[in-house]
């Protein structure tokens, strides 16, 4: 178990989709380690993953959960470059339509500070994130909400 404040997403489909699973969140320094497992994707497909500044999963179509988390106020981007703080990296699924994977982010905190992701809401999008769309990455409807909580050990 990694020391750190640790948050969690039961992630939810929206009206007519299938796609759900959970994502792990741990914080180390200013890093934070993404752990994402999901089910019911387009089989070998990239799909945008994105926080959204409101943890709102209350629409049919996941809109309740705003735009992405920006709270510095930049641009829509790569992880190499000036991001959104909720930019995250795609994800691939396999043959299944599954995703178990692990990266790490950083520009974002876990309980405290303006990058604060608990309470936001979590989207997968239907389509990949293309980096460079302002302000979405053009990465279409959103499969799946969950709303990112505090984790009690």
């Amino acid at each position: 178990m990694m020391a750190g404040p640790t948050a969690v997403a039961a992630v939810q489909p929206t009206a007519g989709n299938t796609v759900q699973g959970r994502v792990m969140f741990h914080q180390q320094g200013d890093q934070v380690w993404v752990h994402a497992r999901m089910q019911g994707l387009k089989p070998n497909a990239e799909h945008g993953f994105h926080i959204h500044e409101k943890g709102d999963c209350s629409a049919a179509d996941g809109t309740s959960a705003g735009g992405h988390f920006n709270p510095t106020g930049q641009p829509h981007g790569p992880q190499t470059g000036a991001r959104h703080a909720g930019d995250l990296p795609n994800l691939r699924s396999d043959g299944s339509g599954r995703v178990d994977v692990r990266f790490t982010v950083s520009g974002l905190s876990i309980g405290s500070g303006p990058a604060d992701i608990v309470g936001r809401g979590l989207i997968v999008h239907a389509d990949p994130d293309d980096y460079k769309t302002q302000p979405t990455g053009n990465s279409g409807a959103r499969l799946a909400c969950g709303v990112i909580e505090a984790y009690r050990r």
